[in-house]
């Protein structure tokens, strides 16, 4: 379960990381919140480091609250610091108390690339890390977090003593959305395990429509389509290849990866790609949704698996 789980989480960890062909321009009164990291190289240590604190991201943006626990050491305790007008304040709990809140509300996924790391191990055993982060909800910036990460070498894996931030609200001029982060925002959903999530990035009476079959109509409908991918791949990434703009809409071009182990699944593992054809509403979700993808191929792989 451990190697699954960390292969889960890396391949999760892939969609943010791919250097992609965009065609979107970025706009320069943002760039100060971009997220490209700064090139570096790192250590054999930090480099790992650098990774379980990417992938502890995802699942935190995700509220995939069971992968969260397994990179916890025992007793990892939070600290918040949060400036809400003009006053800072404070919360601090364990992290099993903080599992036992998030169970119990209203959770809306949240993407939160990091700018710059600054990572420092000890005799290959403790890590402390600064990441200065945005935080995303569908592709606006909301909050600067900087973020403070304790790590503790545990057999071959990474724990998390502690982790700490400061989160300050951008000013309203700053929270200007920007379609590719609303794109990897959207891939990383698929990642969730959660059809819910993936239904938020559609405009309430949005349609989603597959391969030209019948259309899923309303969040609710489309959060069905959804599941039926995460229940038939229970492992299931996807990873955003490009987002293109074209003269019949923005195309979402991804790659789907996963094992078909859900109910009467064959147990073979399929990789696809395609895209979806999206038209977006003023407040930049999804209306409408063409999805294509090679459906031939798609089901030779699960008879047979995908190549490697």
């Amino acid at each position: 379960m451990k190697r699954t789980f960390k292969n889960y989480v890396l391949m999760c960890t892939t969609f943010g990381l791919l250097m992609t062909n965009i065609s979107f321009g970025q706009n320069t009164d943002t760039m100060k919140h971009t997220h490209k990291i700064k090139e570096h190289i790192w250590t054999q240590d930090e480099a790992e480091v650098k990774t379980t604190i990417e992938q502890f991201l995802i699942v935190a943006g995700n509220y995939n609250l069971d992968a969260m626990a397994k990179m916890m050491a025992h007793k990892a305790n939070l600290g918040i610091t949060r400036l809400k007008d003009n006053k800072w304040t404070t919360k601090t709990m364990l992290f099993d108390d903080y599992f036992t809140a998030a169970k119990n509300r209203r959770n809306l996924p949240y993407y939160e690339p990091v700018n710059q790391y600054t990572i420092h191990v000890s005799e290959g055993q403790l890590a402390f890390v600064k990441a200065d982060a945005i935080l995303y909800n569908f592709g606006v910036p909301i909050k600067h977090n900087i973020d403070y990460f304790t790590l503790i070498r545990e057999n071959d894996d990474w724990k998390f003593v502690n982790i700490s931030f400061t989160s300050t609200r951008l000013l309203p001029n700053d929270m200007i959305y920007d379609p590719i982060i609303f794109a990897k925002s959207y891939a990383q959903a698929w990642c969730s395990q959660n059809p819910e999530f993936v239904a938020l990035f559609f405009a309430e009476d949005a349609s989603l429509n597959i391969n030209n079959g019948d259309a899923a109509v309303g969040r609710t409908a489309i959060a069905k389509d959804a599941k039926a991918f995460m229940d038939a791949f229970p492992d299931m990434t996807v990873r955003m290849d490009k987002l293109l703009t074209t003269p019949k809409g923005t195309e979402f071009h991804w790659t789907l990866t996963g094992t078909n182990t859900g109910p009467n699944g064959t147990g073979k593992k399929v990789k696809i790609s395609g895209f979806e054809l999206w038209q977006l509403d003023a407040k930049g979700l999804i209306k409408e949704s063409k999805g294509n993808f090679d459906a031939e191929e798609y089901n030779r792989q699960l008879k047979y698996g995908a190549e490697d």
